[in-house]
């Protein structure tokens, strides 16, 4: 059985329920602080949280997860406009039956904080932690680069620290072969990394050379590599007067174990 329930101060105010697919028609406003319930009979499904965000195809370890409406603060800013507001909207979830070779590491229903839904994306900085530059923005399926701040140009910045970090969580094992990276490029406003180290957590580690430019850059890993975790660090930027390096995408390419 599949079921989707929005909660609001802990009671249920709308709620679906199907065999393996089941869509949620929600005709009211959001408030802050709401949130979607998705449970499943299934690990791997495709969830689409609105109809202004993209279906995401995530792994579910608890058959269940909890998405958090991004409305306070901040945080509707790295959406497309529309996303969680008016009074009318629509949300889903199935199986996911088609896990071929793919980005593994795209998840547009991502979410800052403590998660049950992979793959997800953590930082150990974010520019004064705002959501335009928080890790999650460069799983969001958007590669767009040209600029910087609200959506489609969310980012993750790293706040100037030489030490800045990013992981990314598949879940579960994965088998994974090559990454491909797209930094933003508002040049002159930004900078750009020279090399970039990627660690993956069955000890191999790679370090590359990056370019400033606007498109993918991709990165053979020698091999195919079963992993849960990859870090993205040791980023040397060039000599630009800019402060601001930032990545806007991260894709990672392989198969489900």
């Amino acid at each position: 059985m599949t079921t989707i329930e929005i909660m609001r101060g802990g009671r249920v105010i709308a709620s679906a329920s199907a065999e393996r697919e089941a869509q949620l028609l929600y005709r009211g406003a959001y408030e802050a602080g709401d949130e979607l319930r998705f449970t499943t009979d299934d690990e791997y499904a495709v969830v689409q949280v609105d109809q202004a965000v993209k279906p995401a195809r995530v792994y579910l370890p608890e058959r269940a997860f909890v998405y958090r409406l991004p409305l306070d603060g901040d945080n509707p800013a790295v959406y497309a406009p529309g996303a969680f507001v008016g009074e009318m909207h629509l949300c889903s979830i199935r199986p996911d039956t088609a896990r071929g070779y793919r980005n593994l590491a795209c998840n547009p229903a991502d979410q800052r904080g403590d998660v049950a839904a992979y793959p997800h994306a953590a930082a150990n900085v974010e520019t004064r932690n705002e959501s335009v530059f928080c890790a999650r923005n460069v799983i969001d399926g958007e590669h767009i680069a040209d600029g910087h701040g609200e959506w489609p140009y969310g980012s993750w910045g790293i706040g100037a620290r030489t030490d800045a970090e990013l992981t990314l969580d598949f879940g579960r094992e994965v088998e994974v072969d090559r990454i491909t990276l797209y930094l933003r490029a508002d040049f002159p406003h930004d900078a750009y990394w020279i090399e970039g180290t990627a660690s993956l957590d069955d000890g191999f580690e790679i370090t590359f050379p990056l370019e400033g430019i606007d498109g993918a850059q991709t990165i053979d890993l020698g091999g195919k590599h079963r992993i849960r975790t990859m870090k993205l660090h040791r980023l040397i930027k060039c000599d630009n007067p800019s402060a601001f390096p930032s990545l806007r995408q991260l894709e990672v390419y392989g198969t489900d174990v």
